[in-house]
């Protein structure tokens, strides 16, 4: 289990736009494509623009300080959840800096379409030789997106069911996705209560929204995260009432025929821009 306290002090500028800052929360290895994974904090520390682009990985937004501008595709207010299909375009952006500044939970991490997250797609801190790779013009596979476009959850719209045989604990689920089988949900945890995380095949990142408590014997507060490997149990004690908002990612089963639902094109190491010429700044 990794748990991850929360350090206001941790971001760094390892966006190649320039005005982004990233606080990594809990990183995968990178030695393990289809197991690896980064969640980050963002925070908008100028204007940000993004032409219109795609990844070959997944992504899930978590506005939660300020709205992100999605283009065409309108706005993801704060406390909205974004998932961003591997292989589907979005964009342009076109974030304006606000006050307080913008902070985004960002999750990325390896699709159903089994095309992995390499080290040069999941960079880390002062991870230069990544970086560079990044930039590299290479022949890249995109998966051929499995929705019709960016899916916006508004939580607020979502019941706050009862857990069996857990008194003073809360669960919104907001759903199950793709051929993999990963879910999004809110846990709400009363003062004084406790409640066990536990899934057999999957991996749970959480992280904090609110509210103080324990994990096992650690303390956690806001923006704090854990992660917990499948079959390992992750106990939470509320001090106060603890909201955690949870992935669940299970094992990339590959089918026994591989799919032929790839586009292949050349780029720079896993981003396509609709205009190559904006590769170079991106």
């Amino acid at each position: 289990m990794k748990i991850a306290v929360y350090d206001e002090n941790a971001f760094s500028m390892d966006h190649p736009r320039g005005t982004v800052s990233f606080n990594y929360l809990l990183m995968g290895d990178r030695s393990k494509p289809l197991e690896n994974y980064r969640y980050i904090l963002g925070r908008n520390e100028a204007d940000f623009s993004m032409p219109r682009h795609r990844h070959t990985f997944e992504q899930i937004r978590l506005p939660v300080v300020g709205d992100m501008n999605l283009g065409e595709q309108g706005i993801l207010h704060e406390g909205e959840i974004g998932y961003f299909p591997e292989g589907q375009t979005y964009g342009p952006q076109d974030d304006k800096i606000g006050e307080p500044k913008q902070l985004q939970l960002v999750l990325q991490f390896a699709g159903a379409s089994g095309l992995g997250m390499s080290a040069g797609r999941g960079r880390g801190p002062g991870n230069a030789e990544a970086q560079r790779d990044r930039r590299e013009q290479r022949p890249t596979k995109f998966p051929r997106p499995r929705y019709q476009g960016v899916i916006k959850m508004h939580p607020d719209r979502y019941n706050w069911l009862p857990i069996p045989g857990v008194e003073g604990v809360e669960r919104k689920f907001f759903g199950s996705f793709t051929d993999r089988a990963f879910w999004i949900d809110m846990v709400k945890i009363d003062a004084g209560a406790s409640w066990t995380s536990s899934s057999a095949d999957a991996r749970r990142l959480t992280v904090v929204l609110s509210g103080t408590g324990t994990i096992e014997d650690t303390k956690i507060a806001r923006l704090g995260a854990v992660e917990a490997d499948p079959g390992e149990d992750a106990h939470y004690t509320a001090t106060e009432q603890l909201l955690l908002y949870t992935i669940g990612i299970p094992p990339i089963q590959l089918p026994a025929t591989p799919s032929d639902q790839f586009d292949e094109i050349t780029t720079d190491g896993g981003i396509q821009f609709e205009n190559p010429a904006d590769a170079r700044n991106g």
